[in-house]
């Protein structure tokens, strides 16, 4: 189980079985459900077409409940797997959640300490590892031993999010940076970190190149964009020439995400695998 931020395709979701409780984004007064009553294409046209910027909020305690009510008819062991701690309370949410059913059911929430697909990524490990038959425990030991494996670098277009966004971690030491630089920052132990100020797409798109090939095993990779541009082209075509054999995947990265870095943001998911 895990929540909509984690991006998992539909149709992986359907496949391994994995239950999805929705986030919630809100343009001033109206609140959608993440994925239920608004989609990636209406969200990002809201977002770039409105003069409201959207706020997101986590599924709520009662949410969870209900998710985990619903599932314990089916199983008495429950995984849930939710972005990080540091940039939401959907962790919180799901504790909350999970109380009314302790003595009764086994539940175990994990803090990904990612988000977006480098959350799904660790959600898709355990639904598998949970469908080739390994225990709970099993399970939760697996997910923990990769958090440490999943890396995710992004570079940032515009400062105006940060500055309005809520848990930044360190970087909001970035909010009163000169305005002609942009960072490049990681998801480091949970909180979004500066790594480095650039002055030009072009040298943002360099230093995620020069990011991804300072490792030296990678299992997975993938590209994230809010808006397409040439930009995330000319990365992906890159990093398929330096990594040819990787398969690299492209994905657009949702409201929990553009909340915090805008539409426009690059970023790069390495998984080092086992």
């Amino acid at each position: 189980m895990t929540d909509s931020t984690a991006e998992i395709p539909p149709e992986l979701v359907r496949e391994l079985g994995i239950t999805v409780v929705p986030a919630y984004v809100r343009f001033g007064d109206e609140t959608y459900r993440d994925g239920v009553d608004i989609d990636r294409e209406e969200f990002y046209r809201r977002l770039t077409g409105g003069s409201i910027l959207p706020i997101t909020a986590p599924p709520t305690a009662g949410d969870f409940r209900k998710c985990y009510d619903r599932l314990g008819r089916e199983t008495d062991d429950i995984i849930s797997i939710h972005i990080s701690s540091k940039l939401s309370r959907t962790l919180e949410m799901a504790d909350r959640g999970a109380a009314h059913f302790l003595g009764a059911k086994r539940i175990i929430t994990v803090d990904s300490q990612q988000a977006s697909w480098a959350e799904g990524l660790l959600v898709v490990e355990a639904a598998k590892r949970s469908a080739a038959g390994d225990d709970i425990h099993e399970v939760v030991r697996h997910v923990r031993g990769l958090i440490p494996k999943v890396y995710v670098v992004l570079f940032v277009t515009t400062l105006e999010h940060l500055r309005r966004g809520g848990r930044i971690g360190r970087a909001r030491a970035l909010i009163g940076s000169v305005l002609s630089t942009r960072p490049v920052l990681v998801l480091e132990d949970g909180e979004i970190t500066p790594l480095q100020m650039v002055r030009s797409r072009g040298r943002g798109v360099d230093r995620l190149l020069e990011f991804v090939t300072e490792f030296p095993r990678i299992q997975s990779m993938t590209v994230m964009q809010g808006r397409p541009s040439l930009d995330v082209q000319e990365l992906l075509m890159r990093l398929n020439e330096v990594f040819p054999d990787k398969g690299i995947e492209l994905k657009t990265y949702g409201p929990a995400l553009a909340t915090h870095v805008g539409p426009d943001s690059i970023g790069v998911i390495v998984f080092e695998g086992e």
